[in-house]
């Protein structure tokens, strides 16, 4: 009988994708709360349960989680990548004055990309929507107020 290791076909995820214990406890801190942290904040949640991770070991993991479809990474314009849980296709709302991020209580608008072909020459492979504004806590802030009146408006033309 030949022992060999099996190929990515006959398996789930390629050897190199198993669910080691670190990617487990990072999954589990970033589900826990449905926050999208930075990977420094989710590498400060971590180390409660697991103290000698480095910092690089959260990066790399959160790389092959997201390669895994375990999880979103959330690229937004002139800030750190931010992460989510829930890597089914979702809306998200941030705060433009404290970064706080939620997910938009909406269905994904899979009409937008029907829209697009044959009016572009583009292949279209997906799109992302952020909406912006101020979160409860942000709203009730004055210099919030002020700050997301005059920040919006050059914000949004982008």
């Amino acid at each position: 009988m030949q022992n060999r290791n099996p190929t990515t076909s006959e398996t789930k995820q390629p050897a190199k994708f198993r669910m080691t214990r670190q990617r487990r406890v990072i999954l589990e801190e970033l589900r826990k709360e449905n926050i999208h942290p930075t990977a420094d904040m989710l590498y400060e949640m971590v180390r409660k349960r697991l103290p000698h991770i480095s910092l690089g070991t959260v990066y790399r993991n959160l790389e092959l989680l997201t390669a895994m479809g375990e999880i979103q990474t959330l690229e937004i314009s002139g800030s750190q990548k931010r992460y989510d849980g829930i890597p089914q296709k979702h809306y998200h709302i941030r705060c433009i004055y404290c970064g706080r991020m939620d997910d938009a209580p909406i269905a994904p608008l899979n009409s937008l990309e029907d829209n697009l072909y044959g009016a572009t020459v583009y292949t279209i492979m997906g799109h992302r929507l952020e909406f912006l504004g101020l979160c409860p806590e942000c709203s009730l802030n004055e210099t919030a107020r002020r700050f997301a009146e005059q920040a919006l408006p050059a914000e949004a033309a982008l």
